[in-house]
């Protein structure tokens, strides 16, 4: 297959440039390749809403960089942070225009939420579903686009770079396009792209205990990685302070940050509220030192999940703004009117990523990346809360701002067919299941919110046993969905490894006990 733009990916990022770039040029194409059902990403489950200065009366750009850069404890690049915040309005205003709904209150204006770590009301959403609304309106827009091709249940599986033809050793490494699965017929082919987008999401699934659905397997920063494209900040891993604990769950249900932003409190067993001990912005302290303080009380009692506390707030209200946390709830017999809610953190949203600039180019020609498995420097060591759909938001315009001036050049290169001669269809499934849960479990054992030395170290020592058996059993079977998303969770894995010890200085969401807090 030959296009002008290759997607990888459907969510926020990936969509939005997919409309802007296919209206804006009707005569080209564009293919987006996702790996489940088309509405299926990150995006899809976010629930709070989009940071954006509405309110120019009670808040401002000044309060929310500043806000973003405290956030990000010295790390963020403030002028990646003031042209994020001051974009903001333009890319709400054109999701307003392609129909998404956002909630309004009694004068017909946004009914702004706060969130940890924000100084105002500025988070505009649509009630706990804000994620679900943008997702349908875009898909809406993007099939209203004759242009558009969306491919659900393909994956792909690695990037089309130099490495595959005869002159590898061309100092400057180029992206073709990508090899891609059809997970229902089995063939692999390869789609030929002028230009390719990686927007493939987190990866929260390599700790296992996530926030984040099932396919957010790190896919897009695996292959940007063994195409030799720069990966950056891989050790800011966020963990969600508030998922809902589940004995036995892996995949947890996310409380959104706006329920403490509602006034919500965090209780130990004993009923203490610990949070004023440890930040005098107490439950709405940014996430990174939450989710730390939620792990010392843990560390200190032995218990398995703290608790959130909504008791005290007004119940209608509540359940207007939380319908689907309400009623996520009550399915696990927890009424929230009386009870409260049993809550430990999870790995949730990656502050590191693919390096790319201003316009989203990464180190690879023809190479662009967008929202979660991106590096711009906003987010810095910390992410604040509701910055994630704004940040794709406004690299997807900045990457379509740049195609809209020059036209990708027609790849003229004849790529070679993927080969697997000589392999066999892997018949123990058993092996990529226990290595993968030997996976996770070392990820949350060793690689958690609190790290060190000698955990980190013992990690890259297990990894690499697991790494050679995967790497044996790839190089001998057919490509298989779940042995490409662990081999790409490995990846990941090292990644955050050796990133986490090559970082000297606790900063915001990294934390290690052999360095000096500063």
């Amino acid at each position: 297959m030959t296009t002008d733009y290759l997607v990888i990916g459907s969510g926020v990022a990936g969509l939005t440039f997919s409309v802007k770039i296919a209206e804006k040029f009707p005569d080209r194409t564009v293919v987006i390749v996702t790996k489940a059902n088309e509405d299926e990403s990150n995006t899809k489950y976010a629930q709070g809403g989009v940071a954006i200065v509405s309110n120019k009366e009670e808040d401002s750009f000044k309060k929310h960089i500043k806000d973003t850069l405290i956030a990000g404890d010295g790390l963020c690049d403030e002028d990646v942070v003031e042209m994020v915040v001051k974009e903001g309005p333009d890319r709400l205003e054109e999701l307003l225009l392609w129909g998404a709904n956002f909630d309004l209150n009694d004068t017909g204006k946004f009914d702004l939420g706060k969130e940890g770590g924000h100084s105002e009301y500025r988070i505009v959403h649509h009630k706990d579903i804000t994620g679900y609304e943008i997702e349908r309106a875009l898909l809406t827009k993007a099939h209203q686009l004759p242009n558009i091709s969306i491919l659900p249940h393909h994956f792909a599986i690695d990037l089309v770079t130099n490495h595959h033809f005869k002159y590898a050793d061309s100092e400057e490494l180029s992206c073709y396009g990508a090899y891609v699965f059809n997970q229902k017929s089995g063939r692999i082919f390869t789609i030929k792209a002028n230009s390719t987008l990686l927007a493939s999401g987190g990866i929260g699934c390599v700790y296992g205990h996530t926030t984040n659905p099932v396919i957010a397997t790190g896919d897009g920063i695996a292959m940007a990685y063994r195409a030799k494209a720069r990966i950056e900040d891989m050790e800011f891993v966020q963990f969600h302070p508030t998922a809902l604990y589940e004995a036995k769950g892996e995949s947890s249900f996310l409380i959104s940050e706006a329920v403490r932003g509602f006034g919500a409190y965090l209780r130990n067993k004993k009923g203490y509220r610990f949070m004023p001990d440890y930040d005098e912005r107490a439950e709405l302290a940014s996430r990174d030192i939450v989710s730390q303080s939620i792990d010392s009380e843990l560390k200190k009692s032995g218990e398995s999940h703290v608790y959130l506390d909504c008791t005290h707030l007004d119940m209608d209200s509540f359940i207007n703004h939380f319908p689907n946390i309400y009623k996520k709830c009550l399915e696990h017999h927890i009424d929230i009117k009386t009870d409260w809610i049993p809550v430990v953190p999870a790995s949730h949203y990656l502050c590191g990523g693919i390096k790319v600039n201003n316009n989203g180019a990464t180190t690879i020609n023809n190479l662009f990346a967008c929202g979660e498995c991106s590096r711009t420097g906003l987010h810095g060591a910390n992410r604040l809360a509701s910055n994630s759909l704004l940040e794709a938001l406004v690299y997807a315009h900045n990457i379509y701002k740049l195609h809209s001036k020059k036209e990708p050049e027609s790849i003229k290169v004849n790529i070679p067919d993927w080969n697997d001669e000589g392999t066999i269809i892997p018949e123990e499934h058993i092996l990529i299941k226990h290595n993968l849960k030997q996976l996770q479990a070392l990820m949350r054992d060793y690689v958690g919110i609190v790290r060190s030395n000698k955990r980190l170290k013992r990690a890259i020592k297990h990894l690499d046993l697991i790494y050679e058996e995967v790497e044996d059993l790839y190089r001998e079977s057919k490509i298989t969905t779940s042995l490409c998303e662990l081999r790409n969770m490995i990846n990941v894995a090292h990644l955050i490894i050796r990133q986490s010890l090559d970082r000297t200085e606790n900063k915001g969401g990294y934390f290690n006990i052999d360095n000096t807090k500063k």
